[in-house]
């Protein structure tokens, strides 16, 4: 049997997109509801747990029974006609979608709680059309159906739209406290017991063993001068946590037992730019070091490529020490590079060959695809423009730094 009585239409709130049948509809069988949110959200629970094992394991069934409870309310109260005044509908909703984010629930078991809410309340109001209306009001829910699930549709959205901002702001969060334990470390402050601890979680790695700093600058480009290399690492089991600065792109990579060549091998495919990689360090205490040499190793580079520091010592003492490389270049090749551009070049590229070749011109003529007495001529017009002699070992390292120090100039 229908009830009868009907509110005057000026006290209602604006028509909603359903025939009137079925809004009346909806304000009966939700005012009903109203009297069994309890029952419901019990109901909800018990479905909830048996498909989302998450919220057992973290001990959190209370939490989710007075959650299911307050949204279900609220749910029902927005068919009834019944939000409080000047309350959002879909606060609750908000704040579920906050709360799930800071709790780390995964965002599609938190819809699939609020689908199952939506079936739920369905189901309810069905049942009470039947159950206490004889059937009655069957016919006027049928076309409210799709603005039933239109209002679950609409909550579960405002739900997602908080636990992305709530995402978004806890990863802003933790980002900045990764670069503030970085800084940190980078500092020094890995001498202090307690804030090594706290590093140590914070980045995810052993506060001991062995590790590699990894630098990368930043070209004014803009251009990325590594590629996914925690990717790249991962894939061999390998630990690391990276971050992004205004001037360089910082790594810290965890070798555990690993050899230090499998993690250079996994970089080498990573470097699109200069990158610097630290001496093995023994752990985040080091890591202030260990910066300093990783970025030495990454300046001695001229263009894209890996540098491991032990690998590029000789350059790494010239390129930190800028006031000394006019000294070494003028010292060690004198009148060489006065000579005409084509000629001098000439000259370097066979300088180079001989000091890689021992000063033997016969194996720097192989390499530079020339006779042997062509190098040979060369040799002495090095000899005689520089003042140094090949043979001679003193003049030999000192030849050997001039070149570098020019190439890194």
């Amino acid at each position: 049997m229908l009830p009868t009585g009907r509110r005057d239409a000026a006290a209602r709130p604006p028509a909603r997109p359903v025939p009137d049948t079925s809004s009346e509809a909806l304000r009966v069988l939700g005012r009903a509801l109203l009297d069994e949110v309890d029952v419901l959200a019990d109901r909800l629970t018990v479905m909830v747990l048996q498909r989302e094992s998450v919220y057992a394991e973290r001990d959190m069934i209370e939490e989710l029974r007075a959650a299911c409870r307050t949204n279900l309310e609220r749910g029902i109260q927005v068919l009834a006609e019944q939000v409080p005044a000047g309350v959002d509908p879909e606060d609750t909703s908000r704040r579920t979608g906050s709360l799930r984010a800071r709790q780390g629930i995964p965002l599609e078991a938190v819809l699939r709680a609020y689908r199952l809410g939506g079936r739920v309340m369905w189901e309810a109001l069905l049942a009470t059309s039947r159950g206490r209306f004889g059937g009655g009001y069957d016919e006027a829910l049928l076309d409210a159906a799709g603005y039933v699930w239109r209002v679950n549709d609409s909550s579960s959205s405002a739900l997602v739209e908080a636990y992305r901002l709530e995402e978004l702001r806890l990863q802003s969060h933790d980002l900045s406290r990764r670069h503030a334990v970085l800084d940190g470390l980078i500092e020094g402050r890995g001498s202090d017991p307690a804030f090594l601890r706290d590093a140590a979680t914070v980045l995810g790695l052993p506060d001991s063993g062995a590790l590699l700093c990894v630098v990368a600058p930043v070209v004014p480009s803009g251009e990325d001068p590594l590629r996914a290399p925690q990717e790249a690492l991962a894939g061999h089991g390998v630990a690391s946590a990276w971050f992004l600065r205004p001037r360089d792109e910082v790594g810290l990579v965890a070798l555990g037992t690993r050899p230090e060549q499998v993690v250079l091998d996994a970089l080498r495919g990573c470097a699109y730019g200069r990158v610097g990689v630290s001496p093995v360090l023994d752990g985040l205490a080091a890591v202030d070091a260990g910066y300093r040499m990783a970025h030495t190793a990454a300046r001695t580079l001229t263009g894209p490529g890996l540098a491991v520091l032990d690998e590029r010592l000789p350059e790494a003492l010239l390129v930190d020490s800028p006031e000394l490389l006019p000294r070494v270049v003028q010292s060690a090749l004198g009148g060489l590079l006065e000579l005409p551009p084509a000629d001098r070049d000439t000259l370097l590229e066979t300088l180079e060959e001989l000091l890689a070749c021992g000063g033997s011109p016969t194996h720097a003529a192989a390499a530079l695809f020339c006779h042997r007495n062509t190098v040979i001529y060369r040799m002495r017009r090095i000899e005689a423009a520089t003042g140094r002699s090949i043979a001679d070992p003193r003049d030999r390292l000192l030849l050997t730094l001039g070149v570098m120090a020019a190439r890194t100039r």
